[in-house]
């Protein structure tokens, strides 16, 4: 070869190397690789997304599934430091070199990492372990519903995460001392209800835990030897045994010792710089400005307002001037005719039920949107190790690669809780056109770079889900139904409340007695639904204003473009426009619908 060409291998060969140094450890060549290494980083740094996504199996790897993410405090630190480094680098970027599409890509990006390193100065101020989610429920979930044990190198994966536990167990024990001798304590309830879902937990045979008797199952349906099965088996019940038990142990123990510590004050403004962490958090969710006196005014305008037209659907029933709506349902939720058996058979009955309603909505989308998911919807019982402290119903959304469906969980701990007059608005928010139909479509977008189809931005989901309530009212689905329309508006109602206690809570220095006699008074839920509520806002501050606040923000958005546009307007369009670019934050949307109505 002649000297030139030596000259052009060297060249090249430093070129790459630049280019690989630059993505990996400086600033990569182009926003797009940014977008690309930002995301990698996160799904890299988590066994467990990995896992969810359901992409990498497919290439034949595996060893994602045998371990657990790093808990650690170092490890979140590092986390911390490398988020603000990526945010420095994507405001660095040329913006008038990016074209239309990528702005909105590094709008999106910015605002998710801005708002990730603003949480930096708070990081201590959450409850990691709570009675609606934490180490000690999701672990357990993740194992049960989201490993995939669909072949006998998965068993053995499977059998390795249990052997993980402890140390998982170990990483989460080292935040909550350092919450502790911040003064960040959980209310005593919270620790309570802690402790008796750890306990109960462990408290049967190794052998009987939901971690060996559903791995069983799995394994039964498994085309593999019965030797084989049993020893996986045995692996289990000694890893269960040896590890996760002594790590729930040892958890317990310190909520055991926490609980002396713990007061029954339960909004955040208790903690050091209370009133900053609820503004963030309230920030954090809605993804707007909104301070908490908006929101809790708010809240009172739309609790009158809606009460006012049940109150008129009432008075078409022949119910003259009732003076709460609310607890005119919980009159009709005591019902038999509103009512399943509260046996197996009446657990059943539901679940037929709310799939003959999804069903039914889905044959009749057509006018109504052009894109649809491909994703499958299973409706499904919530786990009964979950049911007393999970919610009513939760979305849990499909793989990426579609093998693994969206799942619909009802909670049927009480059929007492689940009137029938709920039921359609249930499945709508949690279904069909509510998350998966938002979800699913976000994971199947072409086009977009990969973070843009995982991003979840509440105000954004909660908003469309709860306008998808709405939009099936509007469309005549509650039609010669009058009591199922009452339930839709019942369940506006409690998002509703919910702004004005959330921020009763948190800002107002409110007990969680008067949260409950508030929502008790404006809501036709039961007791105990109440109360898992309120205990539920008091762990997740904020979280529970994004759900009426995104659904306004849409609502006043479709307005602006129907008034904008006159005739011109078409609903499947602006459905298009609203989900064509997955999940956003709040502004963002406006900008996109502002863009809608300029070009047309």
């Amino acid at each position: 070869m002649t000297p030139f060409v030596y000259i052009l291998i060297a060249v090249i060969v430093a070129l790459l190397a630049w280019f690989v140094i630059s993505l990996i450890w400086g600033k990569p060549w182009s926003v797009n690789l940014l977008y690309m290494r930002t995301f990698l980083r996160f799904a890299l740094g988590s066994p467990e997304l990995l896992t969810m996504l359901g992409m990498l199996e497919k290439f034949g790897i595996h060893g994602h599934n045998a371990k657990l993410a790093d808990a650690s405090v170092a490890h979140e630190t590092k986390v911390y430091q490398r988020l603000k480094r990526d945010l420095r680098i994507l405001r660095s970027y040329d913006r008038r070199r990016q074209s239309k599409a990528q702005l909105l890509s590094t709008d999106v990006m910015d605002w998710f990492l801005d708002d990730q390193a603003r949480a930096e100065r708070f990081r201590f101020h959450d409850y990691p372990l709570n009675q609606m989610f934490g180490l000690q429920s999701e672990l357990p979930n993740f194992m049960l519903t989201l490993h995939p044990v669909i072949s006998k190198l998965e068993g053995r994966n499977y059998v390795r995460r249990l052997g993980r536990f402890g140390v998982k167990f170990d990483q989460v024990l080292e935040g909550l001392r350092i919450r502790t001798e911040k003064g960040i304590i959980p209310p005593k309830f919270v620790i309570r209800r802690v402790l008796d879902e750890m306990t109960a937990f462990i408290g049967q045979p190794a052998n009987q835990n939901p971690l060996y008797t559903v791995f069983q199952e799995k394994l039964a349906k498994l085309k593999i030897s019965p030797a084989d099965q049993q020893a996986l088996l045995a692996a289990a019940e000694a890893a269960i045994q040896a590890t996760v038990y002594p790590a729930y142990q040892k958890m317990i123990a310190y909520f055991t010792e926490l609980e002396g510590k713990a007061t029954t004050d339960d909004g955040v403004w208790k903690l050091p710089e209370g009133d900053a962490y609820y503004t963030h958090c309230l920030r954090s969710n809605t993804t707007t400005e909104m301070t908490p006196q908006q929101v809790h005014e708010i809240g009172l305008s739309e609790v009158a307002r809606i009460e006012a037209a049940m109150a008129d659907i009432l008075k078409g029933l022949g119910y003259e001037d009732v003076s709460s709506p609310a607890k005119k349902l919980q009159e009709f939720a005591l019902e038999e005719r509103f009512l399943f058996p509260n046996t197996d058979e009446g657990r059943a009955a539901a679940l037929v039920e709310y799939q003959r309603i999804l069903d039914h909505v889905n044959a009749n989308l057509d006018p109504l949107f052009e894109i649809r998911p491909k994703a499958a919807l299973k409706v499904e019982r919530v786990p009964e190790f979950r049911e007393k402290t999970a919610p009513g119903a939760y979305y849990q959304p499909g793989d990426m690669s579609g093998g693994r469906p969206g799942v619909f969980s009802a909670n049927l701990r009480d059929m007492k809780e689940v009137p029938k007059f709920g039921m359609k608005t249930l499945a709508y928010h949690e279904g069909i056109p509510g998350h998966h139909f938002q979800i699913a479509i976000a994971q199947e977008l072409k086009g977009l770079p990969f973070f843009r189809r995982m991003l979840p931005f509440t105000s954004y989901a909660e908003g469309w889900a709860m306008y998808a309530e709405q939009l099936m009212r509007e469309q005549g689905m509650y039609q010669d139904d009058p009591y199922s329309e009452l339930g839709c508006l019942d369940a506006e109602l409690f998002r509703a409340v919910r702004l004005v206690v959330d921020t009763g809570i948190h800002y107002k220095r409110w007990t969680r007695e008067q949260a409950i006699e508030y929502m008790q008074a404006h809501s036709g839920s039961a007791l105990e639904s109440i109360v898992s509520e309120i205990e539920r806002y008091i762990v997740m501050p904020g979280q529970a204003c994004a759900y009426k606040v995104g659904m306004l923000k849409m609502l006043a958005l479709r307005q602006k473009a129907r008034q904008a546009l006159g005739d011109k307007f078409d609903l499947r369009s602006f459905h298009n426009v609203v989900l064509k670019d997955g999940s956003l934050p709040l502004a963002l949307l406006e900008q996109i619908v502002d863009d809608y109505i300029k070009q047309n």
